[in-house]
């Protein structure tokens, strides 16, 4: 198996917490974020691992990465692309036209990827989308039907599944990707019409790395939970 991990992030958000880092590589207890991805490919018996990166970045993602267990490989995009445009110039670089993995660089996530796989071909579709239910961020207020307010609760898990960027994706489905632009406003609306799109939904850890709060909790998560480091 072979993956796609999408690294073009420019990490302005995380800004100096990014030590000038792109954003997949930002430090996460100690080790590049992407580190802890390319980790849980190989548990699932990932061999080859593509990163879609911005030019001239190539040879950071190559020597931060190495030792690792996957072959690592870089797609330097040398004019943003987007993420669907990304995803299909990495593809490029291939050396199978099987099923591959595809998923964004900035998150920690601990989705089954050996049951992604399964569940993807089992239901004979062209792609399968990992999907989540993340915490609300907002505090509940109870309120009765005159408008008293009858208590507050910490938010719990939203009633709606979102889409987390995680997916297995079909040689077919790569070739209609756009070769500039997002995939999820165009070539998976169109899967999902033709019922050619699946969902496979993960009830597990999944943290986004985009702000320095963003970027503490996910290493106060790996630093509390030993088995990340390994």
């Amino acid at each position: 198996m072979e993956a796609i991990i999408l690294a073009g992030g420019k990490a302005e958000r995380l800004g100096d917490a990014a030590g000038g880092r792109p954003k997949a590589l930002v430090e996460v207890a100690g080790k590049p974020l992407a580190a802890y991805q390319v980790g849980r490919l190989a548990n699932a018996g990932v061999t080859r691992v593509i990163f879609a990166c911005a030019a001239g970045q190539g040879s950071l993602f190559l020597s931060e990465l190495q030792g690792l267990g996957p072959e690592i490989v870089v797609a330097e995009e040398h004019e943003r692309l987007g993420r669907g445009g990304g995803i299909k110039f990495a593809a490029g670089l291939r050396t199978e036209e099987g099923d591959v993995y595809a998923l964004n660089g900035d998150e920690l996530v601990d989705v089954d990827f050996t049951a992604l796989l399964a569940a993807h071909r089992a239901g004979g579709a062209l792609a399968t989308i990992t999907v989540a239910q993340p915490t609300s961020q907002f505090g509940l207020v109870d309120i009765d039907d005159d408008d008293l307010v009858q208590g507050f609760r910490e938010g719990g898990q939203v009633s709606f599944w979102v889409n987390c960027g995680n997916y297995v994706l079909s040689h077919e489905a790569i070739e209609r990707f756009p070769e500039r632009g997002d995939h999820e406003s165009t070539t998976f609306p169109e899967l999902a019409a033709e019922g050619r799109l699946r969902a496979f939904r993960h009830a597990g850890l999944w943290l986004t790395v985009n702000t320095p709060k963003e970027l503490r909790t996910a290493s106060e998560h790996v630093e509390s939970h030993p088995e990340w480091l390994a």
